[in-house]
């Protein structure tokens, strides 16, 4: 059973881009507490990073203090993760390190992306499932 998963930042952009998506989906699996997302402190920097980013503000519309809001209120859904182990390099992208590291570290049932390929080698190594939110979504709704 899939419970505890950790977002790649991708599927919550994608959340915020759009309401129809898959993305979307899943945060709404999270918020009704059927998954729980995990995240380290600087993953969660790192969605609000990416998501003040002019490009993505302009897609999904919000001003900061709605990015802010949405942030508190996914921040409430979170498991923390705390490091205890740095697994680098395994990965080809850097920027994904922390993303798979906090899979690793908070025992994750799964790793939900969009860039799939980029974390499948790392995944089957460490027994973490490597999934696209519509396969999320299909297992989750079983």
């Amino acid at each position: 059973m899939i419970r505890r998963v950790v977002l790649d930042t991708s599927v919550v952009v994608a959340a915020l881009r759009t309401r129809l998506g898959a993305g979307n989906a899943v945060l709404e699996l999270a918020a009704k507490r059927r998954i729980v997302p995990l995240a380290t402190p600087p993953l969660f920097l790192e969605y609000e990073e990416v998501l003040k980013r002019p490009e993505h503000r302009l897609a999904h519309g919000l001003p900061l203090d709605g990015i802010d809001e949405f942030l508190q209120e996914l921040a409430a859904l979170i498991e923390p993760v705390e490091i205890h182990f740095f697994w680098r390099p395994q990965l080809r992208d850097p920027q994904d390190e922390m993303v798979f590291e906090a899979a690793v570290n908070g025992a994750a049932d799964a790793l939900i992306t969009y860039n799939v390929a980029d974390f499948k080698l790392a995944g089957d190594r460490f027994a973490i499932p490597i999934l696209r939110p519509t396969d999320l979504l299909q297992k989750v709704k079983r």
